[in-house]
């Protein structure tokens, strides 16, 4: 359980935001989130605000995003807030969960019921980059 800080992807980051429930790294077409130990995760104390910070940065409504979460503290999801997500029309073009724990695990598939796009759970966060990068690289192609 590795802080991207202390891996060689960090060298990429375009930019880091810390908020006071948890750390994200931007980089060109993915987000990777680090959210603090014990923070109950909620749509409108904390999803809200990051959608609404990398909307304006990014200049768009995700579409062309994938988020990361790197799961490395132990912190609670209200899964049902993912509808307000799609309520103000946010998108994503993939989100990946790296667990690094049976519970972890089990918890994404509760998360899946109510994400619509491409969800995809990994145990390494070098393979969740991978498939970010893999899923930007097919948009790339087409256009």
């Amino acid at each position: 359980m590795k802080s991207i800080k202390d891996t060689p992807f960090y060298q990429d980051a375009i930019q880091e935001i810390n908020f006071p429930f948890g750390d994200y790294f931007l980089f060109e077409t993915f987000v990777v989130g680090e959210v603090h130990k014990d923070v109950v995760y909620t749509w409108e104390n904390h999803g809200k605000i990051v959608v609404e910070e990398l909307t304006n940065l990014y200049d768009q409504n995700g579409k062309d995003l994938v988020y990361i979460t790197n799961r490395i503290n132990p912190y609670s999801v209200v899964p049902s807030d993912w509808l307000n997500f799609y309520k103000f029309q946010y998108m994503l073009k993939g989100y990946a969960i790296v667990s690094y724990n049976p519970k972890g695990i089990l918890n994404t598939m509760l998360e899946k019921l109510f994400m619509r796009n491409k969800l995809k759970s990994f145990k390494d966060l070098g393979e969740a980059i991978a498939w970010a990068k893999s899923l930007t690289k097919s948009k790339e192609a087409v256009a």
